[in-house]
């Protein structure tokens, strides 16, 4: 069953490269991204939160920059429905290493640190919807690291 193996499943839409953020320098065109993401099951209490494994893609509409990554996802829940997640990853992205092309992020390395959060609302015991956001760079490990952040909503779905 998929609740064997996931604990929940969420798809949502991002603003590509969202400025002023994180992640400064210049950016890439203005497009839209697609988030899906599966939390699996196994999971461990901790800081009175819940820690799982996250895998997923933030897949670019116009061809431009996109990742698959995986993490470890912390999830603190309230009783009236407001949840809060922050996580740790990598990811590896088909992106610009370098500033070769103008309209591109030079990212520096083909692997990078991925940093979501997310606050959202738990609308019933399966459906939430949320605020996300995913940052990814090489954290200064290459001499290139223009970094990217996106920003948008979720729908998920707890199995």
């Amino acid at each position: 069953m998929a609740g064997d193996l996931f604990s929940e499943i969420k798809i949502g839409i991002l603003d590509h490269d969202t400025p002023d953020l994180w992640s400064g320098f210049r950016r890439e065109q203005e497009s839209v991204d697609i988030n899906v993401e599966a939390i699996l099951s196994p999971s461990a209490a901790f800081f009175g939160g819940t820690l799982r494994p996250a895998v997923g893609a933030t897949i670019n509409t116009e061809g431009d920059t996109s990742h698959a990554y995986i993490d470890a996802r912390w999830q603190y829940e309230t009783a009236s429905g407001i949840f809060f997640g922050l996580g740790v990853g990598a990811a590896i992205h088909d992106g610009n290493l370098d500033a070769s092309d103008p309209d591109k992020k030079a990212l520096g390395s083909r692997l990078l640190f991925h940093i979501p959060a997310e606050l959202g609302f738990r609308v019933d015991e399966q459906n939430s919807v949320s605020l996300y956001f995913e940052h990814t760079s090489n954290a200064y490990t290459q001499d290139e690291n223009e970094g990217m952040d996106r920003l948008g909503v979720r729908y998920g779905y707890r199995f």
